[in-house]
């Protein structure tokens, strides 16, 4: 295996990694904060991020034709719908 492959390798790992991390993050955020953030339904999420995961996986990584997509939806999850989710929080803050 040479550079390429090398590259070729990490890249996919790195991106699966990023499209579990986003779909383990949808499961564990209440279903709540997702209506009081504007955002789309838990369920939804749920959905978006395991099937980017999927395509990650079936698809041989990102460079394949979907596998783009699946990476910027779950970039989008982790840098739009996490913070917004993570902002709200739980009862007192005291």
């Amino acid at each position: 295996m040479g550079f390429d492959g090398l590259l070729l390798t990490v890249l996919f790992w790195s991106t699966l990694a990023l499209a579990v991390w986003a779909f383990v993050d949808a499961l564990i955020r209440p279903a709540e904060a997702y209506v009081a953030a504007g955002k789309l339904t838990k369920p939804a999420w749920i959905a978006i991020t395991a099937v980017a995961g999927v395509l990650l996986y079936v698809m041989g990584g990102p460079l394949s034709f979907l596998g783009l997509p699946a990476v910027v939806a779950s970039a989008v999850y982790l840098v739009d719908v996490r913070p917004a989710l993570r902002g709200l929080r739980r009862g007192n803050s005291w």
